[in-house]
């Protein structure tokens, strides 16, 4: 593997945006776990093999998106969102994409 190097900006929360470079050559996208290791001063990061999932989380994503693909308003969600969410049902998402405009989370 090629050497890469880049450089990322800590934010006030101690987050950073790994960059893009780095996320392909990790094979990451979003959703990816990645594991940190101190080494000295340095920080090695890898891709963690291992992912965990919450099986009644699981279960009930699956119970959502079957109310949402039947067309069945689920109570408690506001219209809005329950009418985007059944207009983008069973639609392929890439979560990887990049965004061409700025988004605000």
């Amino acid at each position: 593997m090629p050497a890469i190097h880049e450089v990322a900006t800590l934010t006030s929360k101690g987050q950073i945006t790994l960059p893009k470079s780095i996320r392909q050559a990790l094979g990451a996208d979003a959703g990816s776990k990645l594991a940190f290791e101190l080494r000295g001063d340095e920080v090695v990061v890898t891709r963690a093999d291992a992912e965990h999932e919450d099986p009644a989380i699981a279960a009930f994503l699956v119970l959502l998106a079957r109310d949402l693909e039947a067309g069945r308003n689920v109570h408690g969600l506001p219209d809005e969102l329950a009418r985007t969410m059944l207009a983008h049902a069973g639609h392929q998402v890439d979560l990887g994409d990049d965004f061409d405009e700025d988004v605000e989370i």
